[in-house]
């Protein structure tokens, strides 16, 4: 199993905009494609950045599963979210596997 995390940190003027349309549009759009078993939504609470940093957690069954995803629905999605919330948000990708 492989965990996906999306890491945002969005102005704290977009953050409930932005909230809402992962929660409705965006993170539904995943797990639409097949591609990943359960998701999960965090805020974090200590973050030192400004703005409000969230967490997009996404379970992956395998690697190929999440290439899949990647080579074939990241693209489009991701392009969607720069699109919504241009110059309003930073992200970065993290892949991880469970150890235990």
């Amino acid at each position: 199993m492989l965990l996906y995390n999306v890491t945002v940190i969005i102005e704290d003027a977009a953050q409930e905009e932005w909230l809402q349309w992962m929660q409705e549009i965006h993170i539904p759009a995943v797990m639409e494609t097949g591609k990943f078993v359960s998701n999960r939504l965090l805020r974090v609470v200590d973050s030192p950045n400004e703005g409000v940093t969230f967490c997009v957690q996404y379970i992956a069954e395998n690697l190929a599963e999440y290439e899949d995803y990647q080579l074939n629905h990241a693209p489009a999605l991701q392009a969607e979210l720069q699109t919504k919330f241009e110059n309003r948000f930073v992200a970065f990708r993290t892949l991880m596997e469970f150890v235990a």
